[in-house]
């Protein structure tokens, strides 16, 4: 969400948008309150609501990124409100893909805040469904992905019978990631291919265990764990790998899919969240059970040694990521602004 969000910053500036962000993560002032847990979000969360409550005045739409659980009822939510009583046009972008398990808790506390803002977007048609199940209205505005950096440089199509194939994960070292799952498929595929390797780009507090299982099954020499990595870097990285992987357990509208599929490479992912609502199962990716390294590792195998299908899956995902360009998607923002500029007008007048 945090590069969702600076990326569409930097992309409506460059559309002669005024955009002006408000952190919720802003460093702690002094450093040390960052090691006292209440005391930390304290002193975070009022800084926060006094620049949200400064800049609202100027403002002609708010924009707020928001997510599950405590995000939303500390951080999300508060916007919402600070705009209503500011008379600010408020646009909710829902990006969670938790969003089912915290609407069965929270519904009735969603819908009253989101009474009061204008409209709902979330990235993906499975959202869309979620919070229609929940009696609350969204539209659908798709993360974009920046094709001009994640681009295919015409290099050979798949990886048919490459002992050297490199695979790569570019998802946060968290339990919903699953990274322990790509892992065991990995060294599956390593089985049959000495030479392959796997790249983990990502950072989070299961670094160390996913470090140790490697070491325990013996990996260690075929595991790069890359750690957080800049745009330009990832993209870099996009372009030497054969084939991305994409294990988690809870998904919405993954950003290193679409970066892959712009990247050219052949994408295996989990059949979870919204994820089928990006990629067509044999078309533009394949899909595999939540969980299942065997599963994983033969539809890795299968990009590796059928050529045909590479070759099928970079075409049709090259095609199918023109849907989230800037191109694409700025005339969707341009008009939920609008939109919502009109429905605050009106409830004035």
């Amino acid at each position: 969400m945090a590069n969702q969000t600076r990326q569409l910053a930097e992309l409506l500036r460059g559309a002669g948008v005024d955009v002006r962000l408000v952190q919720v993560n802003a460093p702690y002032r002094p450093a040390w309150l960052g090691r006292i847990p209440l005391l930390r979000a304290f002193f975070r969360l009022i800084p926060y609501l006094v620049a949200l409550w400064r800049l609202a005045g100027g403002c002609n739409v708010m924009h707020v990124m928001a997510n599950s659980g405590w995000s939303w009822h500390l951080f999300a939510a508060p916007a919402v409100w600070i705009a209503y009583l500011r008379g600010v046009p408020v646009v909710v972008n829902y990006r969670g893909g938790e969003a089912e398990q915290f609407l069965h808790r929270s519904a009735g506390l969603v819908r009253l805040t989101m009474a009061r803002a204008a409209i709902l977007t979330v990235p993906s048609g499975f959202l869309q469904d979620v919070f229609a199940r929940f009696g609350i209205r969204a539209e659908v505005v798709p993360n974009i992905v920046n094709v001009d950096r994640f681009r295919n440089d015409e290099r050979s199509k798949g990886v048919s019978g490459s002992s050297g194939c490199r695979l790569l994960v570019a998802r946060n070292l968290e339990k919903i990631y699953d990274n322990e799952t790509a892992i065991r498929a990995f060294a599956l595929v390593l089985a049959r291919y000495p030479e392959a390797t796997l790249t983990i780009a990502g950072s989070g507090p299961q670094g160390e265990a996913l470090k140790k299982l490697v070491d325990g099954l013996g990996l260690a020499a075929a595991v790069v764990f890359s750690g957080r990595l800049e745009p330009s870097a990832m993209a870099d990285l996009y372009r030497h790998a054969d084939v991305a992987i994409n294990p988690s357990l809870v998904d919405n509208m993954p950003n290193s899919v679409l970066e892959a599929l712009a990247s050219g490479v052949p994408v295996v992912s989990t059949h979870v969240g919204g994820v089928p609502y990006m990629v067509r199962d044999s078309h533009t990716a394949l899909l595999v059970p939540a969980r299942s390294p065997e599963s994983m590792a033969d539809a890795i195998l299968r990009v590796i040694e059928d050529q045909p299908l590479s070759a099928r899956l970079i075409v049709n995902g090259l095609n199918e990521v023109r849907k989230y360009t800037w191109e694409s998607v700025w005339p969707l923002w341009a008009d939920i602004y609008q939109r919502a500029i009109s429905r605050s007008a009106c409830r004035k007048g």
